[in-house]
């Protein structure tokens, strides 16, 4: 018989909350029988001496355990505290009303558990709902901060305030990839995905909680030296040197990347993961905007070269600093807009999120590529052989672009004409399932987190990913088309992982190198199947 964990076991002392059993996660098809009886590798007694660890089989963080009692209820002050603050006006305006909507209106229908993909993959676990994270914080707030709460709390649904609920609250919000399928599905407007955003914003911005992939690594290191890669303006400079030669030398294609350009119409805004990752990414852009007579550039400028931001995952503040800078960077140089590359939390961030914050001068147009590729595909400025992407070709949907800002069919157009074997996965568009990287998932490493991404939260768009190429030959190359660095990162670890390019010959890459690949004139194919030029030859 299945255990049923309740929300009032979060604070229940205990080794482990939630243990996943080998063979409990959803079966994957052949040739991959024998990663189904795989577990998550045990955490080291050494690593984990001095850290929480009693949620589950994982951990995301590394939060140390407090070393007296009186810094146990320091931490349990500074966690109401901001709580407290998450429902105030003057300190989260941004997202008061849909917070508190969805705090107060729950039905507790359980629709949002069938709409998710973590919750589904492992096997169905209790506190992998994600309405089980947004009670626990409910049940805290209506007990602790609203007026006669300790008395309604023995009717309405009671739980304890202590170190463990706090510790095992702060990893179990980072179990959730942010993805927002739950929030689509909802009948009554609740998200959850919003609420476990909050979460994390509480334990970042109050109490210095957060993941180091994250914060010091990433958000801290990108106003530092000018991007989360660590890469400053002169290393930046000299590897895009680097990608104009390579682009020459395997498509026969000169190009040269522009930068600082003043009164351009285009600031280009790349996720610099793709220079150090995927170059012919930043190379294909750079093909496709020259061979249109756009006028573009990049900046050098520290920040302005990275379009990443990781504080819309986890800090409002860290979020900010990040925005406004690319924004300052757009207004100095005098660019018409700003266009976001391959990188849908990005999108998310600028523009999006950052409308709240960016007025006045600083309200720079911005565009999504997919929107300004759309643009120059249809325009009939560049010539395509679409017969030079003759190989089955998938689309896998960024969640920040179809759910949260519904560009959904831009990148379909442009499939259907360039990519003549193109099929969609199922579901597709804005029911798709998340790459199991989002929310800062596809970066982070530590301790055993990466194999609990791996083998749980992408489970689900790995067996999306095979449906897709079922009735296609094993050994006929298929090429997934991820058009977001951080999806990226997560289906080359998911493809690594289960050994599928030696089992089921699967690639991966973005919308734009395709569009190059089928650009007629072109002297070799940009996309690589192994070691061959393309899949024909």
């Amino acid at each position: 018989m299945t255990k049923i964990t309740k929300p009032s076991d979060l604070a229940k002392p205990s080794d482990c909350l939630c243990h996943i059993e080998p063979g409990e996660l959803t079966p994957l098809p052949p040739p991959y029988e024998d990663f189904n009886r795989m577990a998550i590798p045990p955490l080291k007694p050494e690593k984990v001496k001095h850290i929480e660890t009693s949620l589950d089989d994982t951990v995301a963080i590394g939060i140390p355990k407090p070393a007296s009692k009186e810094e146990e209820e320091e931490l349990i002050r500074r966690f109401l505290s901001g709580l407290k603050k998450l429902f105030e006006k003057e300190n989260n305006w941004t997202f008061l009303q849909p917070l508190m909507l969805s705090m107060e209106y729950c039905a507790k229908c359980q629709t949002c558990s069938d709409a998710c993909p973590v919750f589904e993959m492992s096997g169905r676990k209790d506190i992998h709902r994600p309405m089980f994270r947004a009670e626990v914080l409910r049940r805290i707030y209506n007990k602790y901060l609203k007026p006669g709460g300790k008395i309604t709390a023995k009717l309405t649904g009671d739980i304890d305030l202590n170190w463990t609920t706090i510790a095992r609250l702060a990893e179990l919000a980072y179990r959730c990839t942010l993805c927002r399928r739950c929030a689509s599905v909802c009948p009554v407007g609740v998200d959850n995905g919003l609420i476990t955003h909050e979460i994390r914003k509480l334990f970042s911005q109050e109490m210095g909680i957060a993941p180091k992939e994250l914060h010091e690594k990433g958000t801290v290191q990108h106003l530092r030296v000018g991007s989360s890669t660590g890469m400053n303006p002169l290393a930046v400079k000299d590897s895009v040197e680097f990608i104009e030669e390579e682009m020459e030398e395997i498509t026969g294609w000169k190009v040269k990347i522009p930068w600082d350009v003043e009164g351009a119409d285009i600031l280009l805004l790349h996720n610099a993961g793709e220079i150090i990752a995927w170059p012919e990414n930043v190379g294909a852009f750079a093909i496709i905007f020259q061979a249109a007579g756009l006028s573009w550039t990049l900046s050098s400028e520290t920040v302005g070269y990275d379009a990443v931001n990781y504080g819309v995952w986890y800090d409002d503040v860290q979020l900010a600093r990040v925005s406004v800078k690319h924004a300052e960077i757009a207004r100095k140089l005098k660019v018409k807009k700003i266009v976001m590359g391959e990188c849908g939390h990005a999108h998310k961030a600028l523009t999006v999120i950052s409308d709240r914050l960016l007025t006045g001068e600083l309200n720079i147009p911005r565009e999504s590529a997919l929107v300004t590729l759309e643009d120059i595909v249809m325009s009939g400025k560049l010539q395509f052989d679409p017969g030079r992407n003759d190989f089955p070709v998938t689309l896998h949907d960024p969640c920040n672009y179809v759910r949260l800002m519904g560009i959904v069919e831009p990148q379909r157009r442009i499939l259907r004409k360039i990519a003549p074997r193109f099929r969609e996965m199922t579901p597709h568009g804005v029911d798709n399932y998340c790459c199991g990287g989002g929310s800062g998932f596809a970066i982070m490493s530590g301790y055993n987190f990466a194999e609990w991404r791996t083998l749980v939260s992408s489970r689900k768009k790995f067996l999306q990913i095979l449906n897709a190429f079922k009735d296609e030959p094993r050994e006929i190359p298929k090429y997934v088309c991820a058009p977001c660095s951080n999806c990226k990162g997560a289906i080359r670890d998911i493809i690594n992982y289960y050994h599928a390019e030696e089992r089921s010959r699967l690639y991966y890459g973005g919308l734009v190198e395709l569009i190059v690949n089928a650009m007629a004139g072109m002297k070799k194919s940009i996309i690589q199947f192994g070691d061959e030029p393309s899949w024909k030859s």
